[in-house]
């Protein structure tokens, strides 16, 4: 509300109007953040558990069942599975929450579109739901004997197929990629959020089939920490920790000096970020 302020001389005949008006919030700041405790944030976390739960679940299913039965499902149809199961998670919890991934949360937050203070909940809780994922598929499938080594079992988690430096530098690609097309379909008018789900789906599944048999094209690494503490192994996980962070965190600040050549839509702010609140920007 503007303040208005009303003054009169002494002869009752002269008004005087101070109109003060209402202060604007400066754009280069951070989105003011809901508080830790409020119920809002509360279902922000729980959207974060659970999608982070399936999308592991899902995606690792695949791999169990098919090292199971013969490569039943191929390397393309995993690649499927986990393109499909993030477009649903997107339409069905991007209203509340949807990263799924620490990595994008730490590149939206040192872009300024995140909430710095709601970082260590996020990854959090994107830990646990892949531990409790990883947890169900070891009591499902049975993956108990000699998983690190892979002799018998498979090992749902994350590994390097090559050299190290080959998995670091894929896996650095690879997310640095994803966010790219996180960032371009939520700011940019040119797409709708009836395909943002669809687009990013569309480029994991891509992402999968071509570096799968490289560092396994894990690109998130809640989705490898969850298995290699369910399982104990350990063997590269420092790859899938580091490389996908700096590859997010360096697409998202390539993207933010990128100029745009598209009109953007109007409710957009000038911080960057999209039409839908900050913390509900998909993956």
């Amino acid at each position: 509300m503007d303040d208005i302020s009303v003054s009169k001389s002494n002869h009752g005949n002269v008004v005087a109007l101070n109109i003060q008006a209402p202060s604007v919030a400066d754009p280069s700041l951070p989105p003011k953040s809901p508080s830790l405790f409020s119920v809002h944030f509360l279902q922000k976390l729980i959207a974060e558990l659970v999608g982070t739960y399936y999308l592991v679940f899902a995606g690792c299913a695949a791999i169990a069942v098919n090292a199971q039965h013969h490569n039943a499902v191929t390397l393309v149809g995993i690649a499927v599975v986990w393109g499909i199961v993030i477009m649903v998670l997107v339409y069905t919890l991007g209203h509340t929450s949807a990263h799924f991934n620490p990595a994008v949360t730490i590149a939206l937050a040192s872009t300024r579109r995140f909430p710095l203070n709601q970082v260590p909940a996020y990854i959090a809780v994107q830990v646990l739901g892949s531990t409790l994922a990883s947890a169900t598929l070891r009591l499902l499938f049975d993956l108990n004997n000699d998983v690190c080594s892979k002799k018998h079992d498979v090992f749902l988690g994350s590994s390097p197929s090559g050299t190290d430096l080959q998995a670091f530098v894929m896996e650095f690609i690879i997310t640095g990629f994803l966010m790219l097309v996180v960032c371009a379909v939520t700011t940019a008018k040119r797409t709708t959020e009836e395909l943002e789900g669809l687009i990013i789906g569309a480029t994991i599944t891509l992402n999968v089939i071509f570096a799968g048999e490289v560092s396994g094209a894990s690109m998130n690494p809640a989705r490898s920490i969850g298995p290699a503490l369910v399982w104990g192994c350990y063997k590269g996980i420092w790859i899938y920790l580091l490389a996908p962070t700096l590859g997010a965190v360096s697409a998202a600040l390539v993207y933010k000096l990128v100029p745009s050549t598209q009109k953007v839509d109007p409710d957009f702010s000038k911080t960057g970020s999209c039409r839908k609140q900050v913390a509900d920007l998909p993956l």
